[in-house]
């Protein structure tokens, strides 16, 4: 899937809360990105024909739902970049950060626990 900035932030507010119609999308967003309801009806119309989003018909309006899960669309995205930006390579993108210290001692330590809970459960197969 691939959705564009603006459609990752309509996406988290219906992952937020749905459905919504495309007045409380718009209210959601309005203070982060100033979009108008004709911005946001182009968004939900475009992400309508790539099935990202579905809508109902409500009693008064239109009400959107997602048709992707979140954390399924942010693994795709993940994957995407890498293999953009780092020709797929985790561990390329890993020595990038180090290398230029842009990792702090927290996210260090997260991550070594991910890797020791990865390399278990790899053993325990």
């Amino acid at each position: 899937m691939n959705l564009s900035d603006s459609e990752w932030k309509v996406m988290k507010v219906l992952w937020e809360n749905s459905p919504r119609t495309m007045t409380q999308i718009t209210h959601a967003l309005k203070e982060q990105t100033n979009w108008t309801k004709h911005t946001i009806m182009s968004f939900l119309k475009r992400m309508e024909e790539k099935n990202a989003i579905h809508h109902e018909e409500g009693e008064n309006a239109k009400l959107y739902y997602p048709d992707i899960d979140e954390n399924e669309a942010e693994l795709e995205e993940a994957k995407a970049f890498l293999q953009k930006v780092f020709k797929g390579k985790l561990g390329l993108m890993m020595h990038a950060m180090v290398e230029h210290e842009a990792l702090e001692d927290e996210e260090i330590q997260e991550l070594n626990a991910i890797l020791e809970a990865a390399k278990r459960e790899h053993e325990s197969k």
